[in-house]
């Protein structure tokens, strides 16, 4: 029990740095204005139509960091820093959210997964919780709340199994991103060099949280399976 504390300790100081370096890391690459003068939208735009993606839109959505790719209403979803901004930071969101546009458009194997997954995860991550202490206290009073409490892990364990899916995703918008930027000549070396910067550190926000949920889905599997009567 002691193990899986100093576990989750560890990573949430993880989380704790990782997201902190990354706000850093953003902030002085915001100062840094591009070659080329494009926004963030202009960027976007650009990638998409290299990529011959006609029905994609490039939106601005409100709030800090919101930046994102909806396959359902095909729009990249840029955040109104991102989305009007001229800098490293920016042009390297941009591409990395049109980098899943173009995930969607080749029919990228692991952004459909992903998308599969979405409905079932959004329902198994309301339940997975109160299933898991229901069957937990069950448990203790009838043989069945031991079935209930796996029902519950197993809930837990789609999330977990989505946010270690979710990684070769982020992985591969980047790649795609950072290709087609030093490519296409879109950026100066000292700024493709801050992009790919900026799009590390926004990745390993993931590789956390995968590994969070890991731990998290260990302990209650733990608590499940060790505290069963026969």
């Amino acid at each position: 029990m002691g193990t899986y504390y100093l576990i989750i300790i560890v990573i949430s100081l993880a989380s704790m740095w990782v997201s902190n370096t990354l706000k850093r890391k953003f902030k002085l690459y915001s100062q840094k204005q591009l070659r080329n003068g494009m926004s963030g939208k202009e960027i976007a735009e650009k990638m998409l139509s290299d990529h011959g993606i006609r029905d994609v839109k490039v939106v601005s959505v409100r709030g800090s960091l919101t930046d994102h790719y909806d396959p359902r209403k095909k729009t990249v979803n840029l955040s109104e820093s991102v989305y009007s901004e001229r800098n490293a930071a920016a042009a390297a969101v941009a591409a990395h959210e049109c980098g899943h546009a173009v995930q969607h458009a080749k029919g990228y194997q692991w952004l459909q997964i992903r998308s599969t997954l979405v409905p079932m995860v959004s329902v198994a991550s309301n339940l997975s919780m109160i299933v898991i202490i229901g069957g937990l206290v069950l448990m203790q009073i009838i043989p069945f709340g031991f079935n209930i409490a796996v029902l519950g892990v197993g809930l837990f364990g789609l999330g977990t199994l989505f946010s270690f899916i979710t990684l070769p995703v982020e992985y591969d918008a980047s790649d795609r991103a950072l290709g087609w930027l030093q490519r296409k000549n879109m950026v100066s070396k000292e700024e493709l060099e801050g992009a790919q910067d900026a799009l590390k550190w926004a990745a390993r926000t993931y590789v956390v949280a995968a590994l969070g949920s890991l731990a998290t889905l260990a302990y209650f599997a733990f608590q499940v399976f060790g505290g069963r009567r026969d």
